[in-house]
Order: structure tokens, then sequence, then C-alpha cells
């Protein structure tokens, strides 16, 4: 019960004012965002593919507001993207956008956004890497997967994020497990009504599963989005029921969750992708990182507690 109200305090101001300004938040906000500046996170890249770990890369940032506003998140993704090119990772880090951070939700957003991830893709590709585009509401994802197809036009290798807790996604996986595409699926982290997705936690679960098996028995790139140690078996276990090798799929989990789980799967083998944020505008984030799992939100209050 207390997601809806995290994720309804990511959206005030008055609680992003308090909350920015607590003495604690800060170092517990480094526990899942580990640095502000491109300097920092190519550090945080260099260390983790140092550990057999590989990375997706995400500039936080979804509160855009004018045009000029989106074409700064578009540089901030330049700007990575040739920070990387220096690091010669390859396919090691990739980079994870939200739509809505290249304007999607201004007048003529699907046009502006379709404009402005482009260069990113194409700068992606031209480094050996690529781009998965992030799910972010239901209202958005029309737009999301039409960009998505015109982007695999000429750059196949672009990723997109489906949401097991909504209804559309059995229909969606089925879609996009074709020869050639890469598809993370997560549980869903925003606040949906119970017209368009699960409410339950076991209802989501058994869609998890669902949906994953259409993208195992696929031809596609499955990207497991989860840190529930039941569904990484099962997605181990599909895997092999599918007769995938260990390089046909990969698991994915948040920097700041379950560190040990991530160098367990890599020395297993398998392919472990660390989703990592930086930048400055972290508060929507952060927010929706305690809104996922209960334990996240005890860590902050504990920490608060101990603080003061």
């Amino acid at each position: 019960m207390l997601g809806p109200v995290i994720l309804a305090a990511s959206r005030s101001d008055k609680m992003r004012k308090l909350v920015s300004a607590a003495p604690v938040t800060k170092p517990v906000v480094n526990r899942f965002i580990p640095g502000e500046s491109v300097d920092q996170v190519v550090t945080i890249v260099e260390e983790m593919v140092g550990k057999g770990l590989e990375l997706t890369l995400d500039v936080v940032g979804e509160d855009i507001t004018t045009p000029a506003q989106a074409a700064h998140a578009r540089d901030a993704y330049l700007e990575l993207i040739e920070r990387l090119k220096e690091l010669g990772h390859g396919t090691k880090a990739e980079m994870s956008v939200k739509l809505s951070m290249f304007g999607q939700a201004l007048e003529g957003g699907h046009e502006l956004a379709l404009a402005n991830v482009r260069p990113v893709v194409e700068a992606a590709a031209a480094i050996g890497t690529t781009v998965t585009l992030d799910a972010e509401d239901h209202t958005t994802l029309d737009s999301m997967f039409a960009i998505h197809e015109e982007l695999r036009k000429d750059f196949p290798q672009t990723g997109c994020v489906i949401q097991a807790y909504l209804f559309r996604t059995e229909a969606d996986a089925r879609r996009l497990a074709d020869a050639g595409s890469r598809v993370r699926i997560v549980k869903g982290a925003y606040k949906e009504p119970a017209e368009v997705a699960y409410q339950d936690k076991r209802e989501i679960d058994k869609a998890y599963v669902r949906i994953l098996r259409i993208l195992m028995e696929g031809e596609g790139y499955p990207m497991i989005g989860s840190h529930d140690p039941r569904l990484i078996a099962v997605g181990q276990e599909l895997a092999r029921r599918a007769g995938r090798k260990l390089d046909e799929y990969e698991f994915q989990m948040l920097y700041g969750i379950r560190g040990e789980e991530h160098l367990r799967l890599a020395a297993e083998g398998h392919r472990m992708r660390v989703y990592t944020a930086y930048g400055t505008d972290w508060y929507g984030y952060f927010m929706r990182r305690l809104a996922e799992k209960p334990a996240n939100l005890l860590f902050f209050v504990r920490s608060m507690i101990t603080k003061n």
C-alpha cells in the first residue's frame, strides 16, 4: 500500500524540497545513484567492467517542459557516448533513455522525441553499443513503441522495455519477440489504474513468468529485469528449456541493490548488466526505487533515524 503513496510524493514539489533538504538524503541517494557528473560515472563503468559486469546508463531527469531542455538531455547523452568511446568497452556499456526527457510530452512531442533520440542512437551505434527505450506510464507506450519500430529500421539492435503488470504486455511481447529484438521485461514501477494493470503482486508475478516464457521461446534477446530470486531462477529454467546459451539472454538489476547477486551471476557465466543512473535531477528516480520495494524505504527511514 505504500508504493502508490511514495509515487504520489515523487510528483510533489513540496516533498521534493523536503526530501532534498534532509541531511541524510544525499548519503542514501548515493546508494542508488553513484554520481552527478559524467566524470563520476565513467569511473563506475571502469570499476564494474573490471568485475565482469556490464552496464546500462541512465542520465536521470524527466520533468521536461521546453524543447531547449529536451535538447539539453540529448546533449547529455551525446557527451556520455563520447566519453564511453574513450573507454573502448563497446557493448559492455549501453544507454537507457526515457523519451519524456526528449520532449515526448510537449506539443508535437512524438516527432520531437524521435528527432532528439535518433542522434543518440546513431552515436551509440558508431561506438559499437546501443540504446534501450525505457517504458513509462501506459499513456506514453504507443508513442514509445512507434519510435522503437522506426529506429529499428536503421538500428535493429535498439531495445525497448515492457512492463509485466500491464494487461497489454503479453500481446506486445508476442509482437516484439522476433529475430534481432532486444526486450527488457520488468514488473513496472508507475501507479497504473485497475483498468489497465494488475494490482495484486501475485498476479503481476504470474504475468511476468508468462511474458518471459514468450520472450524466451521467441527469436529475440530477452533481458530479465528483476531482483526477485524466484524470478531469476524461473528465468534460468525457462532459458534452459528454450535451449538458450548463456550469451543469448541477460539479467539486469539496479545499481545499489543485491550487489553480491550481480557478482554471483557474472561468476556463473551469465551476462549481468547493472542499470546505473547518474545526474543532478535524481529525485523522481530515487522515489520510484523506494516505491518498488519496501526494503528500500526501510533502508531510507532507518538511515534518517540513525543520523538524527
